[in-house]
């Protein structure tokens, strides 16, 4: 009986995947819930090895501005620094913030599907299929922007590092070297996600690219903005590593929403129009020759000649 049920429940869903509120709220509930337990599970692997993981993250930083082999300077003559715990709890709180670090990059397959099957509801059934695609683009973009963000933490030390004054001793502490490290890998990864979004919109018909092509001089300058104020140290160089790439990014996402928007209007001419917009009718002649007038209507039955008896105005049918 409740087998039957449910089968009678999974036939009487919409095909277009439309649903109340509720239900959609509850998806959105579930995608939460596997996207946290697969970041927990990476979270827990990795902090198993955080060992290797964490010499990998401090090796820019010791390669570039460390004190290594008794040395005080850099090889440029500027002080150089030192990593320091303090405290007897830092050492596991550096390797719970290690594993959560690796378990967002890592595990970025995983929640960028279940962001796509929480819009996928509202696709043709033919875009669906894009799904795996979105995954595969999704992944890649979002490691790219985390390999950038890790090769410019040496660039990044050196200019912070470039303000100690003469005579001082640079002692930074780890856990707040990994709140850096994470903060700028989560949020270039996420800033590579940026034409990806567009596109998502785009495919779900909320963005068409005509409007987003008229928005290109805000969003240069709203990448712009962002790269000054979501890298550490907001120089021009920093910055520009940042913006250029997501500018790109942006370009080559307009070029695919004008390609599916164009592949949209060929299958359908009316896509583009408004809810309470007219569609343009096909009044060129018929093929087949003149089209037949339509006779007028004859009268009702008991009236002659066809000639309708009017009742102050009214005919006699109303």
């Amino acid at each position: 009986m409740l087998k039957s049920a449910r089968k009678q429940g999974k036939a009487d869903k919409d095909a277009e995947g439309r649903m109340p509120l509720v239900e959609h709220l509850r998806e959105l509930r579930n995608r939460l819930l596997k996207s946290v337990l697969a970041i927990l599970v990476v979270t827990v692997v990795a902090a198993y090895y955080y060992r290797p993981i964490i010499d990998f993250l401090l090796e820019p930083m010791l390669s570039s501005v460390g004190c290594v082999n008794g040395a005080t300077v850099q090889r440029n003559g500027a002080p150089c620094a030192e990593m320091t715990t303090s405290g007897l709890t830092a050492p596991f709180s550096i390797a719970l913030k290690v594993g959560l670090s690796a378990g967002i990059v890592l595990s970025a397959p995983v929640w960028l599907y279940q962001l796509w099957a929480f819009a996928a509801p509202g696709l043709h059934r033919n875009e669906k299929k894009y799904a795996l695609s979105f995954v595969a683009v999704g992944a890649p973009l979002f490691l790219t922007g985390a390999v950038l963000a890790y090769k410019i933490l040496p660039q990044t030390a050196e200019i912070l590092l470039g303000f100690t004054p003469d005579h001082v001793k640079n002692l930074l502490p780890v856990d707040d070297y990994l709140d850096l490290v994470t903060r700028m890998v989560v949020v270039f990864g996420i800033a590579f996600e940026l034409p990806l979004m567009l596109v998502l919109l785009n495919a779900t018909g909320v963005l068409t690219a005509k409007r987003l092509a008229s928005w290109w001089r805000a969003m240069v300058l709203g990448i712009t903005v962002f790269a000054a104020f979501a890298t550490p140290t907001g120089d021009p160089v920093t910055m520009l590593t940042l913006a250029s790439p997501i500018v790109a990014l942006y370009f080559i996402a307009l070029g695919v929403c004008l390609l599916n928007d164009r592949r949209r209007r060929r299958a359908d001419p009316d896509a583009d129009l408004d809810a309470d917009e007219a569609s343009d009718l096909d009044l060129t002649p018929s093929d087949l020759g003149e089209v037949e007038p339509v006779p007028a209507p004859g009268g009702l039955p008991g009236q002659a000649d066809g000639a309708r008896q009017r009742i102050n105005g009214y005919d006699d049918a109303t």
